[in-house]
């Protein structure tokens, strides 16, 4: 079993910034990537970014591009996303995902383990 635990969400105005933190923690042996999602009030979940093993292939969904940043720190078992000039479409739950393997997917349901996610409201 893998835990992971998200935390960094709040409340920021318009044009603000947060770093999420997402800590990976159980059975993390071997490759893996990881994922941010996020779940809108009377929306489905849907792909935010994703980092491959090695933190050299990442990828954004175009509604965040040029605004959110990935990273992750393997030595500490972490992943971030640094969600810069905020707006209101993006509150949202936001829940990062553990998929063994390399490589990185945008479908939700090729990830093994997910967060118990953390709230991000962005006020106008």
């Amino acid at each position: 079993q893998v835990q992971l635990v998200e935390s960094g969400g709040g409340l920021v105005q318009a044009g603000g910034s947060l770093r999420l933190s997402c800590a990976a923690s159980g059975r993390t042996f071997g490759s893996y990537a990881m994922a941010w999602f996020r779940q809108a009030p009377g929306k489905e979940r849907e792909f935010v970014s994703a980092i491959d093993w090695t933190g050299s292939d990442t990828n954004y969904a175009d509604s965040v591009k040029g605004r959110f940043t990935i990273s992750r720190d393997n030595a500490k078992n972490t992943v971030y996303l640094q969600l810069n000039s905020l707006q209101p479409d993006d509150t949202a739950v936001y829940y990062c995902a553990y998929k063994r393997g390399i490589a990185t997917s945008p479908i939700s349901n090729e990830y093994d383990y997910w967060g118990q996610g953390t709230q991000v409201t962005v006020s106008s």
